[in-house]
C-alpha cells in the first residue's frame, strides 16, 4: 500500500478528518472484555481518566480543547456497522469461530453507547474524565489515547513544509524498513503489532502493519487493531488488561475478598471464554505474590503477558513456577508487550527460546544473522516466545524532524480505572513507579498483598 504521507498532510483539511474511523479501531481485547463486562457486571458504574506521564510535555498547550473535544464527539456518535457486527460473528479468533456470543452482537448492535466525558485544560494537560455504566465507559480507553496522540501529531505536521514533510517520513520509512531487516529470518520469532494507543496516526499504523506483513511473512502473527484486522485480514491479537482486577478488587468488601479477587477474575474468564485466551496478567498488584499464591489450576492456563516487570526477570520466574507446579514450560506461551523495540525483542527471543552458547548474552543479538551463528544460539527454546510490539513500532519518529529534531515524540499517555460501583481502583503494578490510586488505598493494598519483587525503576514509553 503507497500512501503519500506529505502530500496528504500538507494538503488534507485535518479538521474535517475523523481519527475514529470505526468502533473496530481499538485493541481487541477491549471487545473481549467488554463481552465479559456485559455478561456479568452490566449495572456496575466505572470511571476513567486520562494521566500523562510525560508531563514535560504540555499536551493542553499544543492541542486545542475545542479540536479534542469535537473529535471526542465524533467517536460518540459511532455505531457499529452491520458488516462488522457479522465479521465479529463469523470470524474464527484464536481458531474458535463464535466467541461473540449472538446476545452481546444484538446489544452491540441495538444499545451500545458510549458514555459523555468531561474535558478542561489544567496546567497546559487535559483532564479527561468518563463516567457512566463500565459498559458504556470502558471503550473510551483506546479511542481516547489514540485521537490524543494523532491530534498530536497533525500539530506538529503542520509546522512542517511540504519538503520538510517528505524529509520526515523518508526518515521514518527508513528506520522502519531497517527494524524490519533486523528481525527479518529469526528462526520460531513471531511479533504482533500492539500499538494502537500510542500511534503516530491511523494511516502510519495500517502503513505499518501492511509492510510488516509482507517483509515479516511468517513471523508476524497479526495486530491487536480490530478494524484492521477486519480491513485486512488478519488475526486480532489480545486477551485482557489491568482493568478487570483492578475493578473486581475495588468491589471487594473486605481485605479477604481483595486478596481472593484477582483468582475470581481468572474463574469467571475462563468460564465466559469456555476454556480458551487463557493468558494471564499477574502484575495488577504484583506477580510474585499472585504466583506464590496462586491456586493449582492457573497453571494450566495457556501463558502469560509480561508488563511492568524487567521481562528477563518476570519470564525466568513464571518458568520456575511452572517447574515448581509440575508443568512443562515449553508447553506454555511468554508474551512481552511493554517498551519493546528491536534489540530487546531480539535478546528476549534469544533467552526464552533459544539456548545461548559460549558466554554469548541476550545484548549480543541484533540482528538475524546472530541467530543463524551456531557459536551463538541453539533453537532449543525454554518457552514459546512472543513479542508485542507497540509504541516504538507505529510512533519512532524519534529525531526525524528536519527542522529540529524533536517534537514527534511518543508520549506516554495512559486512561485507567479511576473506580467500580464508586469505590477506589487502585494498580499496585510490579514497579512502583506505575503504582495508580489513592495513597491511603495504596498503602492499604501493600498490606493485603505485600510488595515482594515490585522494584522501583524508570518508566519507559
Amino acid at each position: 500500500m503507497i500512501i503519500n504521507f506529505s502530500r496528504r498532510a500538507h494538503d488534507h483539511n485535518w479538521e474535517l478528518d475523523p481519527i475514529t474511523r470505526s468502533l473496530l479501531d481499538t485493541d481487541f481485547y477491549k471487545l473481549l472484555m467488554l463481552q465479559f463486562i456485559w455478561k456479568h457486571f452490566p449495572k456496575t458504574k466505572a470511571s476513567f481518566s486520562l494521566i500523562n506521564r510525560s508531563v514535560q510535555v504540555r499536551l493542553g498547550d499544543q492541542i486545542g480543547a475545542d479540536q479534542l473535544r469535537e473529535q471526542l464527539e465524533q467517536t460518540k456518535r459511532l455505531r457499529f456497522r452491520k458488516s462488522e457486527l457479522i465479521w465479529l460473528a463469523g470470524n474464527t479468533f484464536y481458531g474458535r469461530r463464535g466467541i461473540f456470543e449472538p446476545a452481546f452482537l444484538e446489544w452491540l448492535d441495538r444499545d451500545f453507547r458510549l458514555s459523555d466525558f468531561d474535558l478542561s485544560v489544567q496546567d497546559g494537560q487535559f483532564s479527561l474524565t468518563f463516567h457512566g455504566l463500565w459498559t458504556e465507559t470502558t471503550m473510551w480507553e483506546i479511542y481516547a489515547l489514540a485521537v490524543i496522540s494523532e491530534l498530536k501529531t497533525r500539530a506538529e505536521l503542520k509546522r512542517l513544509s511540504e519538503f520538510e514533510l517528505d524529509i520526515l517520513y523518508a526518515r521514518a520509512k527508513t528506520r522502519l524498513w531497517g527494524k524490519m531487516e533486523a528481525l527479518r529470518g529469526v528462526p520460531d520469532l513471531k511479533i504482533s503489532d500492539f500499538g494502537t494507543r500510542r500511534r503516530h496516526s491511523f494511516l502510519w499504523q495500517e502503513y505499518v502493519v501492511n509492510a510488516m506483513r509482507a517483509t515479516l511473512v511468517g513471523s508476524f502473527s497479526g495486530t491487536s487493531n480490530t478494524y484492521l484486522a477486519y480491513k485486512h485480514d488478519l488475526e486480532a491479537m489480545g486477551t485482557n488488561a489491568h482493568e478487570l482486577p483492578m475493578a473486581l478488587a475495588a468491589m471487594a468488601k473486605n481485605d479477604q475478598e481483595l486478596k481472593a479477587s484477582q483468582y475470581r477474575l481468572l474463574e469467571l474468564w475462563q468460564q465466559t471464554y469456555q476454556g480458551e485466551l487463557l493468558i494471564l496478567l499477574p502484575d495488577t498488584f504484583g506477580s510474585t505474590q499472585f504466583l506464590r499464591d496462586a491456586p493449582d489450576w492457573v497453571a494450566d492456563w495457556t501463558g502469560q503477558r509480561m508488563d511492568s516487570k524487567d521481562p528477563y526477570v518476570a519470564g525466568d520466574e513464571y518458568i520456575a513456577w511452572l517447574k515448581q507446579r509440575g508443568r512443562d514450560p515449553r508447553e506454555k506461551l511468554l508474551i512481552a508487550s511493554d517498551a519493546l523495540d528491536v534489540d530487546r525483542i531480539l535478546g528476549l527471543h534469544a533467552y526464552f527460546a533459544g539456548t545461548l552458547r559460549n558466554g554469548a548474552s541476550p545484548s549480543d543479538f541484533h540482528q538475524a544473522s546472530d541467530f543463524l551463528d551456531g557459536q551463538k544460539w541453539v533453537p532449543e527454546r525454554r518457552i514459546r516466545f512472543s513479542a508485542g510490539w507497540g509504541t516504538l513500532l507505529t510512533n519512532d519518529f524519534r529525531n526525524c524532524n528536519p527542522r529540529d529534531g524533536d517534537g514527534f515524540d511518543p508520549v506516554g499517555l495512559v486512561c485507567k480505572l479511576n473506580d467500580a460501583d464508586g469505590r477506589p481502583a487502585v494498580k499496585l503494578s510490579d514497579n512502583f513507579q506505575k503504582a495508580l490510586g489513592e495513597p491511603e488505598e495504596v498503602q492499604r493494598y501493600q498490606r493485603v498483598f505485600g510488595i515482594a519483587g515490585i522494584t522501583d525503576a524508570p518508566v519507559e514509553t
